[in-house]
């Protein structure tokens, strides 16, 4: 039974030496299943309430106090710990299982698949890939119609009406490669061409053969396109709004292909939907707030961890006996009374909360990556600095 349990007495509201069992008694009950803390709960209570003048004076709070306090500071010690590795890991972490608890555990990788994943949103624009479907749509063409409405010729009747984009449109002469040997190209060549400007003009094209150097087709083909493109009307289209309008005005009726993409995939591919191997969804890391951190478990945290939440255990513990002090600034007895000191604890006690947390972020960022490698280049230079003034061996033959 604690000591807030027992018949209303002074020792009620005071420290009596000794606490009760910790289990239960925390307000949270985080770590009631931590055999550590449930072992070190009763010997900070007592450290502090010594700290704190007992037993030379009275110390007026109880068991669940400290406990509270001791839980408090564990909590505050995991929460700066935490939210230094949700920085340094965030990138690392992002998309990932947010159900997978990365608590006190070393984050390996690279941020290559947040990168991958990244560049396939630019890979759908560059049309090299991505994660955007490309759907294949056509228009026919009439005889000197020159301009045709795509979202009323597909987008209407094919996808409900749903917002497309168009990605690319398949008209153009076939290929200057197809028409180097073309006698009617005017810039290609027949066979009997090539052999003649070459001197073999006694050869047979069927039964003899001749091999030309390569950058002989790239010239011609280049002087292929150029031909078409001042001598003759070239094929070409211009899009605005999704109405396509064709060059030359087509003089007999053909298909034109198109590619394009529905607007809302665009929209709906920059949230990820992570799956399980059945295709159940997962839930993901999204933001710092569900970066999957939890409570650190006490009897895992290392000496120097714990000194700093004993210390600041006690910070807490000054403050609310500085608060429980200070709501009676004196108290009359017989003949005189005495002044307590409950401001200047409280004020005492945000100093020390205020230092505690500037050393432990201090330290943090002192570990972290960008630190830790920057410690080791400098570490590196001055290694090579030192071996300098090493004298080298001379060797004489």
């Amino acid at each position: 039974m604690s000591d807030y349990e027992q018949p209303f007495d002074q020792n009620r509201i005071r420290w009596s030496g000794t606490g009760s069992a910790v289990a239960g008694l925390t307000p949270f009950g985080i770590y009631d299943s931590d055999v550590e803390f449930i072992v070190e709960a009763p010997k900070a209570a007592d450290w502090a309430a010594k700290k704190l003048g007992y037993p030379v004076t009275d110390v007026e709070m109880i068991d669940v106090n400290f406990y509270a306090c001791f839980e408090e500071a564990v909590n505050e010690y995991g929460r700066q710990v935490n939210e230094f590795n949700i920085r340094e890991n965030m990138l690392l972490l992002a998309g990932s299982n947010a159900d997978v608890d990365v608590t006190q555990k070393n984050v390996n990788g690279s941020p290559l698949d947040y990168y991958i994943r990244l560049a396939q949103a630019y890979g759908t624009e560059a049309g090299v890939g991505g994660d955007i479907d490309w759907h294949t749509g056509y228009v026919d063409t009439v005889l000197g119609q020159q301009t045709y409405d795509l979202n009323a010729l597909w987008a209407d009747c094919k996808e409900n009406g749903a917002d497309i984009e168009i990605r690319r449109v398949f008209h153009f002469r076939p290929p200057a490669i197809a028409r180097i040997y073309d006698p009617f190209s005017m810039t290609g060549m027949s066979y009997s061409n090539v052999l003649n400007e070459l001197g073999f003009s006694g050869y047979s094209p069927a039964t003899q053969f001749l091999m030309t150097p390569i950058f002989e087709d790239l010239l011609r083909t280049q002087a292929i396109e150029f031909n078409d493109t001042v001598r003759k009307s070239q094929y070409s289209f211009e899009l605005i709004n999704n109405k396509l309008k064709i060059f030359p005005i087509p003089n007999d009726p053909s298909r034109v292909y198109f590619e394009y993409m529905l607007t809302s995939d665009r929209a709906n591919s920059a949230v990820q939907n992570l799956t399980d191997n059945d295709g159940n969804p997962i839930r993901e890391v999204g933001d710092a707030s569900n970066v999957p951190y939890e409570f650190l478990t006490y009897m895992n945290i290392n000496q120097p961890g714990k000194q700093w939440i004993w210390k600041y255990f006690l910070a807490l513990c000054k403050e609310v006996l500085g608060s429980i002090r200070q709501k009676y600034q004196s108290v009359p007895i017989p003949g005189a009374e005495v002044t307590l000191d409950g401001g200047e604890l409280r004020s005492e006690a945000q100093q020390e909360k205020t230092d505690l947390m500037t050393q432990l972020r201090e330290s943090l960022e002192r570990s972290g990556r960008h630190a830790q490698l920057e410690a080791q280049s400098q570490e590196s230079e001055y290694l090579n600095n030192t071996l300098k003034g090493v004298p080298l061996k001379i060797y004489v033959y």
